[in-house]
């Protein structure tokens, strides 16, 4: 069974996209790139993760690494354009995001990738979403998170600097701006110490990955 570990603060009763506008907070990072962060963003997110962890239809996936294949460290699901997204909070809060960043990106956000981090040994290495334009272009990708805070820790890539460290969970929300595809990275790295679940939410544009 996956555990979770409940906020004691979230005591919301109905589930709510909050606002973004000012409560949004914005920190310019080296080589063009930028993170926006709006902690608590989704207001009743503990029922939200609940939700998800039912209706969404989690799959595990396995990858070439290197010279042999490898079980994914997590459990997803992708919802392209046209499929209808699990959950209509999921719905409203694209909505408010395209309200919010439409104008700066250029084009709306189309997707939403999903991952389930089952406890701590579930994680994402080092990397950039730079399958498709996120390797050329300037683009942005918002993560919405629920469930148990995990470390989302950036970098430049090649180096250069001490890594960044948000911890993400209960309706946080943070957006990766500018060329920070590209030009840094990020990872979720195991820990022996969390013992609950995590589910990330990551509205992309279309062709980005």
């Amino acid at each position: 069974m996956t555990a979770f570990q409940a906020s004691l603060l979230d005591w919301a009763e109905d589930v709510r996209v909050g606002p973004l506008g000012s409560s949004v907070r914005r920190t310019s990072l080296e080589r063009g790139a930028w993170i926006d962060v709006r902690p608590h963003w989704i207001e009743g997110a503990d029922a939200l993760f609940d939700r998800l962890l039912g209706t969404v239809p989690w799959h595990a996936e396995r990858r070439h690494m290197y010279d042999r294949v490898v079980d994914v460290p997590r459990l997803l699901k992708f919802y392209d354009e046209d499929e209808e997204l699990p959950d209509p909070v999921l719905a409203r809060a694209k909505d408010a995001l395209n309200a919010h960043y439409e104008e700066e990106l250029g084009e709306p956000f189309r997707t939403a990738g999903m991952c389930l981090y089952r406890d701590g040994r579930d994680s994402v290495a080092w990397h950039g979403d730079t399958i498709g334009r996120g390797s050329t272009h300037d683009t942005m990708v918002a993560i919405v998170s629920v469930g148990t805070p995990r470390p989302l820790l950036l970098r430049p890539r090649g180096g250069g600097g001490p890594a960044l460290r948000h911890e993400l969970g209960h309706g946080d929300l943070i957006v990766m701006g500018g060329s920070c595809q590209r030009t840094w990275e990020h990872a979720i790295p195991k820990s022996a110490k969390v013992t609950g679940a995590r589910i990330s939410v990551q509205f992309r544009p279309r062709g980005v990955r």
